[in-house]
């Protein structure tokens, strides 16, 4: 069984594009050139080059001593949280600015939850001298406010999709929505590993430096390349598919992926799609989605605006439904509790989103030998407002 996808994109069942023909000239434009690109010796050397002076890769390994003392496995945290901007989506926006300016466009749309994508492609449209407009639903324009002003400081313009649940899903069919409306200056740079092919290939190809990484500073640490178990959190699922990119055809290493179950997968305000979620399309590929037994799209809810999106990347889903990677539903409440937990063992405030994957560890068996690698996407300095109310600080 292989985990890349086909020439149209398929994972196993999942993926494709399905779009409409106003976007099928710009997607197809993408999926003959983004390989051609990226894989030249000087788009590898521009991009390598910003992210090891700009980003300030590679990110540490971390040998988590007190959390090792905890639980009994050898737990090393992946420090995505130390990229410029905050998180690893940065890694991505790089790639896809260095795609766009190849392709001529000035215009830059994207959608974004928790706000660490719409910071990071504001970030590199700043750096670039790009237009750059960010598409965010409107509670988590508010529940996210200081990702909303960096994006404002950086040029870019907020604009706040007011429909459904006013959350991820509807900032994505929003800026969908621009992008076929202006189909021949704009770029959008979407955040994770949805949407149609390319999409969910390139995210992911630009995020394999995560476990890239993880292999050379886990020789160095332990002797070995391979972790026993890599361990992140999945909404659409990119920091999960660079962690997981270079171990997937090596079943030694177990995939696991932490998802959001709001106030419990069967409270009805849930975002744990790999389990409520059946075979549909969402947002331009065939997925797993939360939806009604007519194609509705079920509403999700997390208290992490970054996982409240009611499908996985199709990646994910095939990982999953193959048994190759394995999911674990974690509530609001559990991933609040890991919150502080690691805060107060580690010195780190995570971000929420990633304290989903720091609440697996109290759902699985540990022993002295294990070697489990989390990956710590982004820091908490977003969700304080949010931590400040729940812990009444």
């Amino acid at each position: 069984m292989t985990f890349q996808p086909t020439d149209q994109g398929f994972y196993g069942e999942y993926g494709g594009a399905f779009v409409p023909e106003m976007l099928h000239a710009n997607v197809e434009e993408l999926r003959q050139n983004y390989l051609k690109f990226s894989e030249t010796e000087e788009f590898k050397k521009e991009f390598q080059s910003l992210l090891k002076d700009y980003v300030g890769r590679p990110t540490p390994l971390y040998f988590a001593k007190r959390l090792t003392e905890k639980y009994g496995s050898k737990i090393y945290l992946k420090r995505e949280d130390l990229c410029h901007t905050g998180a690893h989506k940065v890694n991505n926006t790089i790639g896809q600015i260095l795609l766009a300016e190849k392709l001529g466009k000035k215009r830059i749309i994207a959608e974004t939850g928790a706000g660490q994508h719409g910071v990071a492609t504001a970030t590199v449209c700043a750096l670039k001298g790009l237009q750059c407009i960010v598409y965010m639903g409107e509670h988590d324009i508010k529940r996210q406010a200081p990702n909303v002003s960096r994006m404002k400081m950086l040029g870019a313009e907020v604009r706040p999709a007011l429909s459904g649940s006013k959350t991820l899903k509807d900032a994505t069919n929003e800026a969908i929505r621009d992008w076929i409306n202006n189909p021949n200056d704009t770029f959008y740079i979407i955040g994770s590993v949805v949407g149609p092919h390319p999409y969910p290939d390139m995210v992911a190809r630009f995020q394999s430096v995560i476990s890239e990484e993880i292999k050379w500073q886990l020789q160095e640490h332990e002797g070995r390349e391979n972790p026993d178990m890599v361990i992140a959190c999945v909404g659409g699922g990119s920091n999960a598919a660079g962690a997981f990119y270079h171990f997937m055809e090596d079943e030694r290493v177990k995939l696991v992926a932490a998802e959001a179950a709001g106030l419990g997968v069967d409270s009805g305000k849930s975002a744990a799609t790999s389990l409520l979620g059946t075979n549909g399309i969402l947002h331009g590929s065939r997925t797993l989605l939360m939806q009604t037994a007519d194609g509705q799209v079920i509403e999700p809810y997390s208290v992490s605006a970054g996982l409240d999106y009611p499908g996985i990347g199709p990646l994910h889903a095939h990982l999953i439904t193959s048994g190759r990677a394995k999911s674990y539903p974690i509530t609001d409440d559990e991933a609040l509790e890991s919150v502080l937990e690691v805060s107060r063992l580690e010195g780190i405030i995570p971000a929420l989103e990633t304290a989903h994957a720091f609440s697996v560890l109290n759902k699985i068996e540990h022993h002295k030998d294990q070697v489990i690698v989390v990956n710590l996407s982004g820091r908490g300095d977003k969700d304080l407002n949010t931590y400040i109310e729940h812990f009444n600080f």
